[in-house]
């Protein structure tokens, strides 16, 4: 059986799963609502002016002291309305989440190609230098380049550029020293084309469905770690939502019985990391359907 060729045969048959199409169906409410967050959102959780105090740790389904408003899932600490707090923390997750992946895909790309299309020394050196880098655990890379950079969220992009690029090396330059092997390369050396042409018209395509569902993974990975590294408190700064802070901001609460302020969070938090494994899972056995399970 062959991956599918055309855009109807790839949506035929990744609706075979059901559970793969409800989490993209999901997803997309998640990417929308993240999308449209200054939109949906009750009130801006970030602007002082709007916020009282007076409101704080109110329940789920609780009026606001003036009456203006619901809480339909409570309040935290300060007084901000929970499902405000989570679309804009979700907006940055996403943001942090998708902008470290791509950067590290491009790195990992670059590193990969060369890499396995040169193979020899060069080879040996890149990937001794991406074996010492995936030696380390990813959130220790994180934590020790958060302490050098200090918190942001441009730093903690790049903190999580640093501890995922090799992943993508590694897999690109595995699919290259397979396709290496193969005619059409020994042609494109015959015909003398320029090396970034061989690279990135011709070894390049045939990488990306290892690199789509490497990089689908990745990215939940990479919200996740940004989401740890904000509830140790050395992620983003207290002025930058995100799903980690909103957990950690409700973390004190829980054995008073506050549970929503975590709770909720978390849960959004959950569902986002689920979906985007289910559909990289779905895509693996599309792109690749001798990997399938059944």
């Amino acid at each position: 059986m062959s991956a599918p060729t055309s855009l109807a045969g790839f949506v035929s048959a990744y609706r075979k799963s059901t559970s793969a199409t409800l989490a993209a169906i999901v997803l997309l409410l998640i990417l929308a609502a993240a999308l449209l967050a200054p939109v949906l959102s009750p009130q801006d959780p970030y602007d002082l002016a709007q916020l009282d105090l007076l409101d704080a740790r109110l329940p789920p389904g609780s009026p606001s002291g003036d009456g203006t408003r619901q809480y339909l899932l409570g309040t935290d600490a300060q007084g901000r309305d929970m499902v405000s707090a989570i679309l804009y923390g979700l907006r940055t997750s996403l943001v942090v989440g998708v902008c470290a992946t791509l950067c590290a895909v491009a790195i990992g790309i670059v590193v990969g190609l060369v890499a396995g299309y040169f193979g020899g020394r060069f080879d040996a050196l890149l990937m001794r230098i991406v074996d010492m880098q995936l030696s380390f655990p990813a959130i220790l890379v994180a934590l020790i380049l958060i302490a050098i950079l200090g918190q942001g969220v441009g730093k903690v992009i790049t903190a999580l550029v640093a501890a995922q690029w090799a992943y993508y090396a590694r897999t690109i330059r595995g699919v290259v020293l397979v396709e290496s092997q193969r005619e059409y390369i020994a042609a494109t050396r015959v015909l003398a084309l320029p090396v970034t042409s061989v690279l990135f018209r011709h070894l390049l395509p045939n990488c990306m469905p290892a690199l789509i569902v490497v990089g689908a993974l990745q990215v939940a990975s990479a919200i996740a770690l940004e989401a740890t590294l904000s509830f140790l408190g050395v992620g983003l700064p207290i002025t930058e939502p995100s799903l980690g802070l909103l957990i950690a901001n409700g973390f004190t609460y829980l054995l008073s019985g506050k549970y929503w302020i975590s709770f909720f969070p978390g849960l959004a938090l959950l569902v986002t990391i689920m979906s985007i494994n289910l559909v990289a899972d779905q895509l693996r056995d599309v792109l690749n359907p001798r990997l399938r399970v059944d």
